[in-house]
């Protein structure tokens, strides 16, 4: 009996041994990323302060006018700014023209004046759809790889819609309306209705998410930008039935149903629509049907994993902007005219702990500077624009901290945990399942992510704390550059 005790605890002993053995064997950390090269770009930055605190100011002297005074007020400025538009239509311009900036320095004007009347919004939203469409249309004939048509694009696209959107927060939720309407493009592919628009194969389906990395995809490029993700159309022409075809971190390559679409929290969305006056459409209509043929078969034929690197060349792998790039391209229509650069050390730094390695790809926010692509319709949740705010400025004070050399590190004792739950992700996904760590995302990429999201909840709390505070104070919503003092605040350390 004694020999037998003797050997269960030796036994028990070397299985001790072996379990330490092997905690410590996985404990031994990877190497560390790559630290990514120096760029020679640098990121857009509006380094307007005090223009916005002016235009803070112009907002609250608004709100103290009479009524009659601010809707004469507001519409002698529409009138204004709506001839000037006319002026667009009458001769073409280039990027750098004076105009440009006199209806960007316009409608900044505007918007405090409407947001203090917020019954003129669909006034402000029109213009804005109409400045948007115009400038679409003159870059048609404009250097996408031109320094100056990017910055102009972006500062009139992006800043006429941040401009609407400061609005949009100080009006009440039922008056807001959801769906924007853009421009019409006709099309001859297959088409059905969704959330009532008319949707047509081909089409291009951009999002925001609303997770953390959902904010640092949209606002981790040289122009920080309002999407995350992209997702390309396809209409079967014998059953009108629609489906998204997108890649997913967790899943790959994957064709979603547009229930499905839309139950994956969708912050915003917007459609594109290639322009029916392009050589190639013009040559074949079907076109952009075909396009979403080929990603469909893609999908259909063989499981493609999701791109960590980013590598918008390289089609065996594919990233979401990549599904409808590589679709296109098969068609001969090389989308994303002007290439996404990450010039930012510290996004770029923390872009490479989730394994990036291309700092030069297709962004999705950028996809809508492309000038073969009309604007067809946006949708914006109006109950959560002020979180999609909120992420964006978390994110970009984050940012700031990276630049200023903070790293994303994890919890180097869970590595070993990490790196079994990483080989048991890995035998379901043989078996075609989905793991607790994404495919092609090695387990201290996954703890640095968990990291990475608990960093952004933490400060994500105590920002929309100190909002709070401000509208309080204040009696109206905190504008964004109000929202970014309030993060950088929430990021500091405790």
């Amino acid at each position: 009996m004694l020999q037998v005790s003797l050997r269960l605890r030796r036994a028990a002993a070397r299985t001790v041994a072996a379990a330490a053995s092997l905690y410590l064997l996985l404990l031994i950390p990877p190497s560390e990323p790559e630290a990514p090269k120096a760029a020679s770009n640098r990121a857009f930055a509006w380094k307007q302060d005090e223009r916005w605190s002016a235009l803070e100011a112009r907002f609250n002297d608004a709100r103290r006018l009479s009524h009659v005074e601010l809707a004469a007020r507001i519409g002698g400025d529409a009138g204004a700014f709506a001839a000037k538009l006319d002026s667009l239509e009458s001769r073409p311009y280039e990027p750098s023209g004076r105009i440009f900036q006199a209806l960007e320095n316009h409608l900044f004007e505007l918007a405090p004046l409407v947001a203090a009347s917020p019954s003129h919004l669909p006034m402000l939203i029109q213009l804005q759809s109409r400045l948007r469409s115009l400038v679409k249309q003159h870059s048609q004939h404009w250097d996408m790889t031109s320094p100056v048509t990017r910055q102009t694009m972006y500062r009139l696209l992006y800043g006429s819609r941040a401009a609407v959107e400061e609005v949009v927060l100080q009006a009440s939720a039922d008056s807001i309306p959801g769906l924007i309407s853009g421009d019409d493009e006709p099309s001859s592919t297959p088409s059905t209705r969704i959330l009532g628009v008319t949707i047509h194969s081909g089409d291009i389906l951009v999002s925001r998410g609303g997770a953390p990395t959902s904010a640092l995809i949209a606002r981790g490029n040289d122009f920080p930008g309002n999407f995350s993700h992209v997702a390309l159309a396809h209409v079967d022409e014998s059953t009108g039935i629609a489906s998204l075809i997108e890649s997913h971190i967790e899943r790959g390559v994957v064709l979603s149903t547009p229930e499905a679409y839309l139950r994956d929290k969708k912050l915003r969305v917007m459609v594109l629509r290639l322009r029916a006056d392009l050589p190639a459409l013009k040559e074949d209509p079907l076109l952009p049907h075909r396009a979403a043929i080929q990603a469909r078969q893609a999908v259909d034929a063989q499981h493609v994993p999701y791109d960590f690197e980013m590598d918008f060349r390289d089609h065996h792998k594919l990233f979401c902007s990549e599904v409808a790039a590589s679709a296109y391209e098969s068609q001969r229509v090389q989308l994303w005219m002007g290439i996404s650069r990450i010039s930012s050390p510290g996004v770029r730094s923390w872009l490479a702990a989730f394994g990036v390695t291309h700092f030069e790809t297709q962004e999705p926010a950028d996809l809508e500077y492309d000038p073969q692509l009309y604007v067809v319709a946006e949708w914006r949740d109006p109950e959560t624009l002020f979180k999609d705010h909120v992420d964006n400025a978390v994110i970009d004070a984050m940012l700031e901290n990276a630049d200023n050399g903070e790293r994303l590190r994890y919890a180097w004792n869970l590595l070993p945990v990490g790196r079994l739950m990483k080989a048991y992700s890995w035998l379901l996904n043989r078996f075609g399942s989905v793991g607790p760590i994404p495919e092609g995302m090695d387990a201290a990429a996954a703890l640095r992510h968990k990291q990475f999201n608990a960093m952004h909840t933490a400060i994500q709390e105590r920002t929309l704390a100190l909002a709070r505070e401000f509208k309080a104070r204040q009696g109206y919503v905190a504008p964004y550059w109000e929202l970014l003092k309030l993060a950088r605040r929430a990021a500091e350390p405790i």
